[in-house]
């Protein structure tokens, strides 16, 4: 699936520091959107996260991080979700406030991303924490499930390929 100025344009994205971020922005970079949660079992995979921030971040790599108690896993305030990340995976990527990513509140940006299909070709729902959308530079997303670490080659040689 492409994502384009068409049918992301204008989409907002408040952060949790109460700061935007408008889609705008984005398109034409690499871009990695992972929902997220302080007490999942793939909690851990903040800290292959922070350390794509910390490689790839000055070469262009975005990373967003969505946190949701959709699974009933996020903590309870947007401070309390900032404390945990800053103080246990010492998290410099930007993260959002707390949305639904999925069903009829979710944020609108997985209106769109949840039609990628992954590595077996299924598209739909968010099934679990830190499932990861790639963004490449030419529209196409690449979507994979919580099992597969930030760091897996798969993501790694993307993100590579795809930053100047």
């Amino acid at each position: 699936m492409k994502i384009t100025t068409t049918n992301i344009a204008g989409m907002s994205i408040p952060l949790i520091d109460g700061t935007r971020i408008n889609t705008d922005d984005l398109v034409g970079k690499v871009v990695l959107f992972v929902n997220v949660a302080s007490k999942c079992g793939f909690t851990p995979q903040y800290e292959a996260l922070e350390a794509l921030q910390r490689k790839y971040g000055p070469r262009g790599l975005v990373i967003l991080g969505f946190p949701t108690d959709q699974f009933k896993q996020e903590l309870g305030t947007e401070q309390a979700i900032d404390e945990f990340c800053k103080l246990n995976y010492d998290v410099t990527f930007p993260l959002s406030q707390k949305v639904w990513v999925n069903g009829r509140y979710r944020h609108p940006i997985f209106e769109k991303l949840t039609k990628a299909k992954d590595g077996l070709g299924l598209a739909g729902p968010v099934m679990w924490n830190f499932e990861k959308f790639l963004l490449l530079p030419n529209g196409e997303i690449r979507r994979y499930r919580s099992i597969t670490k930030p760091d897996d080659a798969a993501i790694v040689d993307l993100i590579e390929a795809n930053l100047s």
